[in-house]
């Protein structure tokens, strides 16, 4: 009977007894709990210039140093200038996004860390909307650990679209002047009949032609429809017969006086035979 109690008891205190799982998690949590706040409660902070921008680097190290920050905007990069007392050392720094992230596609990409060049072991811890903290293995011997990330500031180079200013054409409406034909006005000319030709005396027209008149006899034209002398013709006959008789008295006087010499000749010569 009393063994039976004893076992009772012992099963209740069983019960009792936290579970070792829960135990451990709890535990975890609160050394997890407890590196963290550590971390935050002694986080070192130093300035860092960005095109005449200063900004606030939060950050904690374990065997090891930061001496310097600088930036690199050709680059996209934070370089800190470290001295590593330890074997390892370790940095655990907190990158503001309104001041340095790594972006691509509008989605979180992963910072690429090199140390004196050589990549560097790393891993993002944790990621909010307004900031994304690292924990970096430095190896012994480092100079330069080099953080590259995609911008300063947000300042992702995001492609300005200007504005395109489309110019309106305004067409000018051409007025078409109606071109007036004045109508033109040929005057006819009337031309008058022309009188027929007129031909000369002796001569008729005909067939536009003036052809002799044949109607009256040689010597004769027609005249007030009667044969009449032509003047012409006997003013020309007169003249005519008045050259020829001159004409021969003045031959014949001519031959006259050659054979008077050539009788004087033969007279005289006839005188001196004898």
């Amino acid at each position: 009977m009393e063994n039976k109690n004893i076992n009772n008891l012992k099963s209740e205190r069983v019960r009792c007894l936290p579970n070792v799982n829960s135990l451990m998690k709890i535990s975890l949590g609160l050394i997890f709990f407890t590196i963290i706040s550590t971390a935050f409660v002694y986080a070192e902070t130093l300035s860092v210039d960005v095109d005449g921008t200063s900004f606030d680097v939060q950050y904690t190290t374990v065997g090891m140093t930061v001496t310097g920050i600088e930036s690199d905007t050709e680059s996209m990069s934070l370089i800190f200038s470290v001295d590593v007392t330890d074997s390892t050392g370790t940095l655990n720094v907190e990158l503001k996004r309104s001041f340095f992230d790594s972006i691509y596609d509008n989605v979180d990409d992963l910072f690429f860390i090199l140390a004196d060049n050589d990549k560097a072991i790393s891993e993002e811890i944790q990621t909010t909307s307004q900031s994304r903290s690292l924990i970096i293995t430095v190896p012994s011997g480092t100079v330069d650990l080099e953080i590259i990330g995609s911008g300063f500031n947000n300042s992702v180079k995001e492609i300005i679209v200007e504005e395109i200013i489309v110019e309106e054409i305004i067409v000018e409406e051409i007025i078409v002047e109606e071109i007036i034909v004045e109508e033109i006005i040929v005057e006819e000319i009337i031309v008058n009949d022309m009188p027929d030709n007129e031909c000369g005396p002796g001569t008729i027209l005909e067939n536009n032609i003036c052809i002799l008149d044949q109607r009256c006899g040689p010597g004769t034209i027609l005249q007030g429809n009667a044969c009449v002398l032509d003047s012409t013709l006997v003013k020309s006959s007169s003249t005519g017969y008045t050259k020829e008789l001159i004409m021969s008295v003045t031959t014949a006087l001519g031959i006259a006086g050659v054979i008077g010499i050539v009788l004087a000749i033969i007279a005289r010569v006839n005188k001196n035979k004898n």
